[in-house]
């Protein structure tokens, strides 16, 4: 990278300011009081993000009459819930490749309970009213080396093959580049269906309403600090109070989970992204881009990218940063060297846009676990319910996990509770130092693969054989 080309591209970031640019909204809702004293609920739920908000909203509309009270630690969609780049998928498995490698007799079953969701998700925000910026645009996994795009051409014709296609459109160089104009494009599959843009903190503002609306008690700045069991339920402690609850649900994701046994099985990953300036209509129209699609590059060290309602665009990914010891920590979410990186793919890819500013750079951290999508389970003699390791996919698929999470309550068997998905769970996570000396070679892995046309390693053909294979 030549110095003068590294200096014009850091320059774009030099107004930048260090912080999501979603949560930077003057209608930013003020937070709800914390909890004080003892309270008592038919169900608790630990965590005001999706996860919680969702078990939440949908516990009161199964069962209008039941006492149910949230509790959040800081407020309502601040971490990763309003930290993403916006992309709700209806693939509950982070995608149909890593569905169909992990669950081959299930996935059928998966892509439709997956499509029911995202169009309850649909619903449920017109139905309340949220303004969230919905736009079921869909999303094009780009290729950008030969060799990707023709493992495009083989991944759909196995679609195809599998009866898994539907709405799923094969673009060749020409049509990808004359949906979005990038000298980059060599080839693109559109799922025009299974994805929609939306703004991340919006949506969680939305969902906090709707859940007030029907009757749920939030708390925010009330950290969950003890789970036990009292009586025939559970109690939970607060800095300035305590919950008695029949039952409750964990909706923590990448913190530390109120069940020990829980915290093996998922480890955090920092995730970084750019937001621009607005486009000029000239600028916007250098881009085509009229369908508005999200994108995402199909390298294992990938991007994703989005236009926003203002005709701002998103530019995330690629770098995926494990903390040693696997320490949550607000200082690992500012990381300048990962801006400048971004900062020269942007314009690597819309070499166009040169002269464009980034308005915000932030991070955050999201929980993987060893099959990169969700895992359930129940502990307390079932009276505790969780769900995790979502892996940045978790926009559309922890409203199923809210669902899974109180059928599990419940302790009635259903469609979703049958699925072998949720009735197994990934294999954990060593203790250090293995599991960042695992973390940090596959990754160098990863990256080598895609300098050498996707040729993927010992190392990696092992994870894959072993099930702990990873690709975009």
């Amino acid at each position: 990278m030549a110095p003068s080309a590294m200096t014009r591209w850091t320059d774009s970031l030099r107004e930048a300011q260090p912080a999501p640019y979603w949560l930077d909204d003057p209608g930013r809702p003020r937070p709800e009081p914390a909890l004080t004293g003892t309270a008592t609920c038919d169900l608790l739920v630990v965590g005001g993000g999706y996860s919680g908000l969702w078990t939440a909203l949908i516990a009161k509309e199964r069962d209008p009459g039941a006492d149910v009270v949230l509790v959040e630690g800081r407020e309502v969609g601040w971490a990763a819930s309003g930290r993403n780049g916006g992309f709700c998928a209806a693939s509950l498995t982070h995608g149909l490749s890593n569905g169909l490698a992990r669950w081959p007799d299930e996935i059928h079953e998966l892509e439709r309970l997956g499509a029911r969701n995202l169009d309850a998700i649909e619903e449920t925000i017109a139905r309340y009213g949220i303004d969230c910026e919905f736009e079921r645009t869909g999303e094009i996994d780009v290729a950008t080396e030969p060799y990707q795009a023709r493992e495009l051409r083989d991944w759909h014709a196995e679609l195809t093959d599998k009866g898994l296609a539907e709405g799923i459109e094969l673009l060749d160089r020409d049509a990808v580049r004359a949906e979005v104009a990038s000298p980059t494009f060599e080839a693109g599959l559109w799922d025009r269906r299974g994805v929609a843009m939306l703004h991340p903190a919006k949506l969680a503002w939305g969902l906090k309403q709707a859940c007030l609306r029907l009757g749920v008690r939030v708390h925010e700045h009330t950290p969950a600090l003890t789970l036990r069991p009292y009586g025939t339920g559970m109690s939970v402690t607060t800095p300035y109070g305590r919950i008695r609850a029949r039952r409750v649900a964990l909706g923590t994701n990448v913190f530390p989970s109120l069940v020990r046994r829980v915290r093996p099985y998922t480890v955090p990953v920092y995730d970084y992204a750019l937001m621009t300036e607005p486009l000029s209509a000239e600028r916007l129209d250098s881009l085509g881009w009229k369908n508005r699609q999200g994108l995402g590059d199909s390298a294992n060290q990938f991007h994703y990218f989005r236009l926003s309602a203002d005709n701002r665009i998103l530019w995330g990914g690629y770098d995926a940063v494990y903390p040693y010891g696997g320490r949550v920590r607000a200082e690992y979410d500012d990381r300048p060297e990962t801006y400048a990186r971004l900062a020269g793919h942007f314009f690597t890819c819309f070499p166009q846009l040169e002269g464009v500013r980034f308005t915000h750079a932030w991070g955050g951290a999201i929980d993987t676990c060893s099959r990169f999508s969700a895992f359930f389970g129940t502990a307390h003699q079932g009276k505790v319910a969780y769900a995790a390791g979502y892996t940045g996919l978790g926009v559309g698929a922890t409203r199923f996990g809210a669902e899974v999470m109180l059928d599990l309550l419940s302790g009635e068997r259903t469609e979703r509770t049958a699925l072998e998905m949720v009735r197994r769970k990934p294999l954990p996570f060593p203790p250090e130092p293995l599991a960042w000396t695992g973390i940090a070679l596959t990754k160098w892995s990863l990256a080598r693969a895609d300098a050498h046309d996707g040729r993927r390693n010992l190392w990696l053909r092992t994870m894959d054989r072993l099930g702990l294979g990873f690709d975009s």
